[in-house]
């Protein structure tokens, strides 16, 4: 059986500080490219401390300051956001590969979220390469990583897939409307309901959820893409995203996802911490400085006694109105709790 040494990293993957007294940061990692990955590879594991700056730097990437994450969870304690840990979790494969030298896509990403992630406490990070192919001239490769607590017990789960090193200002923008378990997204929601600011045991099909609405500033990008611990990508760096045929830098994916995240806490409440799941496909980027709508309707409601389970389509929708990632979430509430809604504004469909 083989032994794991768990090094303990802060808040972050890397400790950026090391820049003091080390000159290259990303000496003897791989590089990130389709002919180097390995076929199983173990990634971690890996201690990070969720301390009160982590969950401060990441309310300031998403512009989600809300009060379960600086004040009181809704437990007590308080807690980070649905998503706080989905990019450390993305990126563990860069404990191998340099993460500056990075230049791929991520496609596609699912998130399970089992229990929520405390402020103040150590999680385990530990992730692994399970597959790469070829499609369409382009190296994909499948993750699949979880965060523990220090009783073993998962907190959030994910898999995700990525184009390894190619050019984004090429490829970007190839993908079509995502299809899961022979069901097509469908941006779209009945006008004639209201639209769903928290979901409850009396959701119906169709009914759309209240709309969330961001601005996306090149400040948060570059946060959230680990400018903090000297990573140079597509994401933070404009002369970077221009040598990948870009004109200015694009939105992480896994951004994207955490809105959607956020969307979905906001309509689930506290139940998504425990009961949540989300898969996204990415069809267009999102460049800095663009304003991004992200959106859901209620597709599935199964009713079993005191629990109701809803299931629905998600979408981001850029600023010129074309869809940047659609997806499909799943959660449950309390049958016995009510929908809170607003009437939609004219013009909706």
């Amino acid at each position: 059986m083989t032994t794991h040494r768990t090094a303990v990293r802060g808040r972050n993957l890397t400790d950026p500080s090391r820049a003091i007294h080390d000159k290259d940061l990303e000496a003897g990692l791989k590089p990130p490219v389709f002919d180097e990955i390995v076929i199983p590879e173990e990634f971690g594991p890996i201690d990070l401390v969720v301390d009160d700056l982590k969950v401060k730097r990441f309310a300031f990437t998403q512009d989600d300051h809300g009060d379960w994450y600086l004040r009181t969870g809704p437990d007590g304690p308080r807690i980070g956001h649905a998503g706080l840990l989905a990019n450390d979790l993305l990126q563990l494969f860069t404990l191998h590969y340099a993460a500056s030298q990075v230049v791929g896509l991520h496609t596609e990403e699912e998130l399970w979220f089992d229990q929520p992630v405390l402020v103040g406490q150590r999680v385990r990070l530990a992730g692994r390469y399970l597959d790469k192919h070829e499609r369409r001239g382009q190296g994909y490769v499948v993750m699949e990583a979880d965060a523990r607590d220090e009783d073993g017990r998962t907190l959030v789960r994910h898999r995700g897939v990525e184009i390894m090193r190619t050019t984004p200002g090429e490829v970007a923008g190839r993908g079509s409307a995502g299809r899961a378990s022979g069901r097509r997204v469908s941006d779209t929601y009945d006008t004639s309901l209201p639209l769903a600011e928290r979901l409850g045991g009396g959701a119906t099909t169709g009914m759309g959820l209240q709309p969330l609405h961001k601005e996306i500033t090149f400040e948060q990008m570059a946060v959230f893409s680990r400018i903090g611990e000297f990573v140079t990508n597509i994401h933070d760096n404009l002369v970077t995203a221009r040598a990948a045929g870009l004109a200015i830098p694009i939105v992480q994916g896994q951004q994207l996802v955490c809105y959607l995240a956020e969307l979905l806490t906001r309509a689930f409440g506290a139940e998504w911490f425990t009961t949540g799941w989300l898969h996204v496909k990415f069809l267009r980027p999102v460049s800095a400085f663009d304003r991004i709508e992200a959106a859901g309707a209620v597709r599935e409601v199964e009713r079993d006694g005191s629990r109701t389970r809803i299931g629905l389509d998600v979408w981001v929708r850029r600023g010129d109105a074309s869809l940047a990632a659609v997806g499909w979430a799943r959660g449950e509430v309390p049958t016995a709790r009510p929908v809170h809604g607003i009437l939609p504004s004219a013009g909706n469909t």
